[in-house]
């Protein structure tokens, strides 16, 4: 990653900024352009003596559900439209501190709740290597950004496979770190046992660097873990001999598409020759991931959800005569289908005679998942998967069909339900000339091991360096 001198940074913001405002009538990947908050920022910088860290003038972007003052954040959804937050995330305040400069906000599926980017109430992004396709989700935006080359890096979050997804689909690297290494004060709540913030990168190197940035304990937040942070990028020496890679090859079933499964062994056969050694092992309650996650997700997004009321902040609706009815119809008319659904469903699991028979149960093959992983990693450095099943599918294919979606999130689930950090690398094309995604997943706080594993893999393979076809530059 190329840092920008210090006495050049709005120059450098402000080509960031043209080529966001020229590529969003076709890509649509940012939500609020944060023009003159990224102005004044680079200004401050300029003014600066020194420069102030290690991702100084770098422009960034931040998923739509990461609060900023000065920017309006509405997580997708109708209910926080036009809503501005009194203070920074987290994950703000440590970006701006290394130097990096907020440019604005990427769309994202409506509270996070999607695998494409088709339940944003203000339309979908579109991704860069095929306007007609999906850039995957929820964090689609934020990975059609970066793919695109509108920004370097960009934030997302990642609670059933959000980051990872769409890091595949687009072609770009995405990290979705060990539960409790990023703290996730002014996130927007989904599932709150599942939801972390991540990196966005064109390379293993670059997105180690922003993680190192984001990382750490913070006690605004009860989540966020007392653990040293690693310097990520000096682990990444390039020497993976003797790791032992797990592939659990009875999950990579006939579901999978060919091409997939194709660049996936390929891409064992080049951690092979690295030096790598190739182990198979069993996950065997993975399978009932998806059913697990999608009870324990939606259970926690019903107690989570239940703040937007119409009361304190964003829509409320005109007309009611009484307190129930304005809850009743502002929730109607601020909430998407999908948010709806998810809602119900929790509520549902969570109700008096059914906790016990669906949320308790979850909960019990989610530390049977968790033990499984744990089992694995007695024998083996990391997991190897396909990051998703197909490549990117084109929008509006799946819209009608919810089970279909789900199943996109199929081999990324199961490191939110058991904590674990993952990463998302290029490892092929399709015919059609879609990205496909390899995935590692490591150790809780072993960040640095799969960054190695990925970052070697990377700079023995062709796929991060490529350009879209037809174009030098993929953003015009």
């Amino acid at each position: 990653m190329n840092q920008p001198s210090r006495t050049a940074v709005r120059p450098v913001v402000e080509a960031a900024l043209a080529r966001v405002n020229a590529s969003q009538p076709t890509l649509q990947a940012f939500q609020h352009i944060a023009t003159q908050r990224a102005l004044a920022h680079a200004d401050a910088l300029d003014r600066a003596d020194a420069p102030t860290g290690p991702l100084h003038g770098l422009p960034v972007a931040l998923k739509d559900n990461m609060v900023a003052r000065g920017i309006i954040t509405t997580a997708g959804s109708k209910i926080l439209e036009g809503y501005q937050s009194p203070y920074d995330a987290t994950v703000v305040t440590r970006l701006e501190a290394a130097g990096a400069v907020i440019i604005g906000t990427t769309r994202c599926d409506e509270f996070a709740m999607g695998s494409s980017t088709e339940n944003c109430a203000y339309g979908p992004a579109h991704n860069p290597w095929d306007l007609t396709r999906t850039p995957g989700g929820s964090s689609g935006g934020s990975a059609a950004a970066v793919a695109a080359g509108l920004v370097p890096l960009a934030l997302g979050s990642d609670t059933g496979g959000s980051i990872r997804q769409p890091a595949a689909l687009c072609g770009v690297v995405g990290v979705k770190p060990t539960y409790g290494r990023v703290s996730r004060y002014g996130l927007i709540a989904f599932a709150s046992s599942l939801d972390q913030i991540g990196p966005f990168a064109r390379s293993t190197r670059e997105a180690a660097q922003m993680l190192e940035v984001i990382s750490g304990h913070d006690a605004h937040d009860s989540t966020s873990a007392r653990q040293p942070v690693p310097a990520f990028t000096q682990s990444l020496n390039g020497d993976v001999t003797h790791i032992k890679i797990g592939v659990p090859r009875h999950l990579i079933t006939t579901d999978v598409d060919d091409e997939v499964r194709g660049a996936f062994e390929a891409s064992l056969d080049v951690a092979r020759s690295l030096g790598a050694e190739i182990h198979e092992v069993e996950l065997p309650y993975t399978p009932q991931g998806i059913a697990v996650y999608y009870l324990v997700a939606t259970a926690e997004a019903s107690a989570n959800l239940a703040r937007f009321d119409g009361v304190r902040y964003g829509l409320r609706a005109t007309g009611a005569r009484t307190l129930g009815e304005m809850y009743e119809q502002s929730r109607h008319d601020g909430f998407g289908a999908e948010v709806k659904r998810r809602i119900m469903l929790g509520t549902y699991v969570l109700s008096a005679g059914y906790y016990d028979a669906y949320y308790l149960k979850a909960q019990q093959v989610r530390t049977l998942i968790a033990r499984d992983y744990t089992r694995a990693f007695e024998t083996v450095d990391v997991i190897a998967l396909p990051t998703s099943p197909c490549a990117a599918f084109r929008l509006g294919e799946r819209a009608d069909n919810p089970l279909q979606m789900y199943l996109a999130d199929v081999f990324t689930v199961g490191a939110n339900l058991a904590g674990l950090p993952g990463i998302s690398v290029p490892c092929g094309f399709t015919a059609a000339g879609l990205p496909i995604g390899l995935q590692f997943i490591s150790r809780p706080w072993e960040e640095a091991t799969m960054l190695r594993m990925a970052d070697a893999y990377e700079a023995a393979t062709p796929f991060s360096a490529r350009v879209y076809a037809g174009s030098e530059d993929p953003a015009s």
